[in-house]
């Protein structure tokens, strides 16, 4: 595997425990700043705040090389993450998840264009596979550790990793990215130009629909595990490794298939398995095996839709390469958010613990519609 490309999953490591973790040991941070967890949950949404700010502030930046783009934005995740574990109140912290979202998606914006230029020819998706690994990489290792080490010592100690891994990134990418130029600048109004077309929409409706068609069931996997399947809190640890492992699988595995086949038929039939996966994960959730069997499944589908797509969205994004990639994870951190609404909104009308994973379907099939026709119209 190139070190190039070791570099920039860093990156996306570093990334992912920064989003992930903060759902984990949003507890002992409202216990310690003494704040509510309603309050504490801001502290959430201000980190999604920052990755839309971060990624129209890429404007700003599109002259520079990709690899100075790179390292600005590895040094604001290391700094961003420093400033939240030395936050002596609630307000600074609030500000400084704020910052730590900035670089969200503008780093997998830049990191698709550097990992696809970057690739050895016909390997184009599964080194953008190789860079988003780094965040399912994080969901196997990188939170459990954080919630482990909040348990023992802090959650500032938690952020302080975060902060030692986007250091790491920086090195990484100073020491083995070579140069690489600027895209060709079209012009302020002209980065939006490709927003005129029908291919960047399809691409995001799939990312969106997609996602959020797992992320129902998936905002509500610890109460159906432990409630439903009867699970104690304690294999929660384990369950959710297993469910980290598989957004690496599949992962992997997708990029790889979208390198031998049409990106967007890959993910439309990665949608089509998510339509069969949820209503058995419904009818089977009271079965302890089956059930964490089917989750496994439904991750590696979550990662297998995101990876190919976020390779597609640069051919498609002509003069605003940087901000159709960035938009990739607007459409995902604005989807998760929807999905718990709607999961939620199921649970509340008396359907059982389980009906989010039903309310997926309808997503899945939206977003398999969207991708197949993309395919189909565009030989995609």
């Amino acid at each position: 595997m190139q070190r190039s490309l070791i570099a920039l999953a860093i990156g996306t490591f570093a990334l992912g425990i920064a989003e992930f973790a903060m759902m984990g040991i949003l507890t002992d941070v409202a216990t310690e700043l003494d704040i509510s967890i309603v309050k504490a949950g801001h502290l959430i949404s201000a980190y999604s705040a920052g990755v839309a700010v971060g990624a129209l502030g890429l404007l700003v930046f599109r002259r520079w090389s990709l690899k100075s783009l790179a390292l600005l934005l590895a040094a604001i995740i290391a700094t961003g993450n420093a400033c939240a574990a030395l936050s002596p109140n609630f307000t600074t912290l609030l500000l400084s998840r704020f910052i730590s979202g900035l670089p969200h998606g503008a780093f997998f914006g830049a990191g698709a264009i550097m990992a696809s230029r970057l690739a050895a020819p016909g390997k184009g998706a599964q080194a953008v596979a190789t860079m988003v690994a780094g965040m399912t990489v994080a969901n196997v290792v990188g939170v459990p550790c954080a919630t482990l080490v909040t348990n023992l010592l802090s959650w500032r100690v938690a952020f302080a990793i975060v902060s030692f891994f986007g250091m790491l990134a920086f090195t990484g990418i100073r020491a083995w990215v070579p140069r690489l130029d600027a895209l060709p600048d079209s012009g302020f109004k002209g980065q939006f130009r490709f927003l005129k077309s029908p291919q960047p929409w399809l691409v995001y409706a799939g990312v969106f629909f997609g996602q959020a068609s797992v992320y129902t069931y998936l905002s509500y996997v610890n109460p159906i595990m432990t409630e439903v399947a009867d699970f104690s809190e304690n294999s929660m640890t384990w369950i959710m490794m297993v469910l980290g492992t598989g957004m690496v699988v599949g992962n992997i595995a997708a990029g790889k298939l979208a390198d031998r086949y049409p990106g967007a038929l890959v993910t439309a039939w990665i949608a089509v398995l998510i339509i069969a996966v949820m209503p058995a994960i419904y009818f089977v959730s009271a079965l302890k095996l089956p059930l964490v069997s089917l989750s496994f499944i439904a991750t590696g589908c979550l990662f297998g839709l995101g990876g190919p797509l976020q390779f597609l969205i640069v051919r498609f994004a002509k003069g605003g390469e940087l901000l159709g990639g960035a938009g990739i994870q607007i459409a995902f951190n604005v989807s998760n958010a929807m999905a718990a609404t709607l999961g939620g909104t199921a649970i509340h009308l008396g359907l059982g613990l389980a009906s989010p994973a039903l309310v997926g379907i309808p997503c899945a099939a939206i977003g398999a519609v969207a991708l197949f026709y993309l395919h189909h119209r565009y030989h995609t």
